[in-house]
């Protein structure tokens, strides 16, 4: 079941956006959330491995990750306790979830492991301020030969004007920003202890980065 510390600003924040929107969130998003499939097919479970979501929502992504997977051991983070009901309620008890800070929580105390086989963040980066620190993390908790997976919004300049201008104001609706430099941050982060490749989407829309741990450090 869900564990849940004392939030921040940023996790009642989360809650008061997510509130109502997370019982219609799956059927809206499919529209605009492009890259999260394509980022799942990457993944390549291990058979058996452990795979952590950060800022997993109502559990979308790791129920398919289950589908393409079933003997993964499922493992998923947020801030908001709200959106943790709706991904606990629709993956069972089976899988491990907690109420944690993606810039700063503790492994082994929230899930019984320090480490991951595959850690994957889809579309959270351009909602957590301090999102250098979460991808740092996402890093620290991967296993040896681990890797780390990240979908997220480009800033669409292939776009046709208009059409960006419209993205741009309906993500800043939802206190959503795009991270212009996300690759640079991932390469300076990944240091000489990980690769990093970067894939970009169709017309920029959005950027999909793998992470990879060297095995041995």
């Amino acid at each position: 079941m869900a564990t849940a510390p004392a939030l921040e600003t940023h996790g009642d924040l989360m809650d008061s956006v997510y509130r109502w929107q997370r019982h219609i969130y799956d059927v809206t998003r499919k529209y605009f959330l492009f890259g999260r499939d394509r980022l799942i097919r990457g993944l390549r479970m291990p058979y058996g491995s452990a795979v952590l979501e950060v800022g997993c929502g109502t559990g979308r992504n790791l129920s398919l990750v289950r589908e393409l997977w079933p003997k993964t051991q499922i493992h998923g983070l947020d801030i908001s306790p709200l959106m943790l009901e709706t991904a606990q309620d629709r993956l069972g008890a089976r899988a491990r979830l907690a109420v944690g800070d993606a810039c700063e929580f503790d492994a082994q105390d929230l899930f019984g492991r320090p480490h991951f086989e595959r850690v994957m963040i889809s579309f959270a980066l351009s909602m957590i301020p301090a999102w250098e620190e979460a991808i740092a993390q996402g890093i620290a908790v991967l296993a040896p030969g681990g890797e780390l997976h990240i979908v997220d919004f480009g800033m669409g300049q292939r776009l046709p004007a208009p059409l960006r201008w419209v993205l741009m104001r309906w993500l800043a609706h939802f206190h959503v920003t795009p991270r212009p430099d996300l690759a640079e941050v991932a390469h300076h982060l990944a240091g000489s202890i990980a690769s990093v490749e970067v894939h970009d989407g169709p017309l920029d829309y959005y950027r999909l980065i793998v992470i990879r741990r060297y095995r041995g450090v």
